[in-house]
């Protein structure tokens, strides 16, 4: 569907008169409300409808969104800007995640470059199954490859790969399993994913989100065999074995060595993009970095950060009870809002069956492209993916593969409330102090 500027206008037009109109009646003091709905709720809200509709335009929608949010806490409120990104004595602040976020969705589109001019995906369809069940094996693979390595990373390894193999005809279907399979290897695992990790720092065992990975790849036997099969029927891998393809070693040691540095660097600084600059600025002594790709990146970057700080500014500050319930529900909810500042509330409240708030909190933003960073990432290589109706419409396999995963995993583990972490250290931390 295409709007006009005519259209454009006017949709920016009533987000303005819905953003003053409540400001010119709360003149009591008190933050301005409609319908018991705080308006910072209402505007980003307006700002994800404005994404899924002007999808061409997402950049200016989502920092236009920012500004209105940021003009109205500003006026209702003693908010700054300042200490919400460095934090204060009682506050952690949100400098180091958009930070880290800013490093590796830069940092992985040069991998990507780096692992596609290697020339390695042109000999992949010699090795992959024929028929829909090489886009399965690829989906495996981008699955077991975000276990232990960032989902954005597997998402554009697998985003390159699929661009050779499939000849650049890539169905919206599977670009959406590409985006869940990165997701769902790493919701059991503490270094594949976000929110895992900021679990694991928080004080959650490891070992307690293991069992993430049952729903994880029932979910892959769903979405993974639908979107192969889509992908089969609409663009099929193709092998040539009379081809010969002289593979760069060089590049290969590059994103070998860009992905161990970031393994490192999240495992002893709780910051990946550290790692994978210094692996590219060290592989600049010996291949020619692709610098250029940072250009195609950039709108979708300064996108992401402007979503992820609209979710960051949300005052969200309880949630339901924690539940089997409210973690599926929370599943659907990180589609359309960022999942980082809901799994620290999750972790202040406490007593989640963590394995299932992985899995939903992980997975669940694969519904829309947006949802995950791995799913922006993977919208700056292939554009295409930006129309959030047709990403909805043609990856309807991976809500269903959600919902199938969660009650699987219910039903073969059940709902297994951890104990509080946090109050378990404190008693650790007395019993210690005693002896």
């Amino acid at each position: 569907m295409v709007f006009s500027e005519k259209k454009s206008r006017i949709f920016i037009l009533s987000v303005l008169l819905l953003f003053i109109s409540p400001m010119i009646k709360a003149a009591d003091g008190a933050v301005p409300s409609i319908g018991g709905i705080r308006i910072e709720f209402i505007l980003f809200a307006i700002t994800l409808i404005g994404v899924a509709v002007f999808h061409h335009k997402t950049m200016y929608v989502a920092l236009t969104g920012l500004a209105a949010i940021l003009i109205f806490k500003y006026v209702f409120s003693d908010f700054s800007m300042l200490e919400h990104l460095m934090g204060s004595a009682s506050k952690e602040g949100e400098w180091r995640i958009l930070l880290n976020l800013l490093g590796l969705l830069f940092g992985f589109a040069i991998l990507a470059e780096h692992f596609k001019e290697s020339k390695l995906p042109e000999i992949l369809p010699n090795y992959l199954p024929g028929g829909w069940k090489g886009g399965f094996v690829l989906l495996f693979f981008i699955t077991i490859l975000s276990s232990f390595l960032d989902n954005i990373a597997a998402a554009m390894i697998g985003g390159a790969i699929a661009m050779v193999v499939f000849k650049g005809k890539v169905h919206i279907g599977f670009l959406a399993a590409i985006v869940a399979a990165s997701n769902a290897g790493g919701a059991g695992s503490v270094v594949g994913d976000t929110t895992t990790t900021l679990m694991w720092i928080d004080g959650v065992n490891p070992l307690d989100v293991v069992h993430a990975f049952v729903a994880s790849f029932t979910a892959l036997a769903i979405f993974g065999v639908i979107a192969a099969v889509q992908q089969d029927r609409y663009q099929p891998i193709i092998s040539d074995s009379n081809k010969i393809v002289k593979i760069d070693l060089g590049r290969i040691g590059i994103v070998f060595l860009i992905l161990v540095c970031a393994i490192i660097t999240n495992w002893t600084l709780d910051f990946p993009a550290v790692g994978v600059w210094i692996a590219i600025l060290i592989g600049g002594f010996f291949r020619k970095t692709p610098w250029y790709e940072m250009k195609n990146a950039w709108m979708g970057t300064v996108f992401l950060m402007a979503l992820v700080t609209c979710a960051s500014l949300m005052p969200v500050e309880e949630l339901p009870p924690a539940s089997a319930w409210t973690a599926f529900t929370l599943g659907f909810v990180s589609a359309v809002f960022d999942n980082i500042p809901l799994t620290k509330i999750c972790l202040e409240q406490g007593g989640y069956d963590w394995g299932v708030l992985a899995y939903t909190v992980g997975f669940g933003g694969s519904m829309i492209w947006f949802g995950s960073s791995a799913g922006v990432a993977l919208s700056n290589m292939y554009p295409e993916a930006k129309n959030t109706v047709n990403y909805i419409k043609k990856g309807w396999h991976v809500s269903v593969a959600y919902v199938v995963g969660f009650f699987v995993l219910i039903y073969t583990l059940g709902w297994q409330p951890h104990e509080p972490h946090k109050e378990k250290q404190k008693q650790q931390e007395i019993q210690i102090q005693k002896k």
